[in-house]
């Protein structure tokens, strides 16, 4: 009896799902395909601390990761805030955030050609009976996408 219930179910409703499928998957390929210029893929670019002050060339559609690593020093803490751009119509924030030992990340999107500053601040917290400098110091590098 099982046997005939499922001989009884008609074939057009599947073949319609998957003529359905099917067109809404390739209907999506060209918009994904023009979201990048055809000559140069997107790539992701990763900073650390090292990075430091340097300059960075991306192109538009390239994704630029920060990764800023908290450390301890002497009896200090060295943590980082989650870094942030300057120009948000250039660099998009598509995510962030810190970690319990000090680090902060983030990553931008290039959305146009321009120039943005990626800056975090490092931050000291003293163990007990420790000074901290009282100078806070910037991490920046300046991002320039054609």
């Amino acid at each position: 009896m099982g046997m005939k219930w499922g001989m009884k179910w008609p074939a057009s409703p599947w073949g319609m799902g998957l003529a359905l499928v099917t067109a809404l998957a390739s209907a999506a390929a060209p918009v994904a395909a023009h979201s990048q210029a055809p000559h140069q893929p997107a790539r992701r670019v990763v900073l650390t601390n090292v990075d430091d002050g340097r300059p960075v060339p991306v192109s538009e559609g390239d994704d630029i990761e920060v990764r800023l690593t908290g450390y301890r020093e002497r009896g200090l803490n060295y943590t980082w805030s989650i870094p942030r751009t300057s120009d948000f119509t250039v660099l998009r924030h598509t995510a962030g955030g810190t970690t319990p030992n000090g680090g902060a990340s983030a990553v931008f999107h290039q959305e146009r050609p321009g120039k943005a500053t990626i800056s975090a601040q490092r931050h000291c917290r003293p163990d007990p009976g420790r000074l901290c400098p009282l100078i806070d110091s910037p991490w920046k590098v300046t991002v320039t996408g054609k």
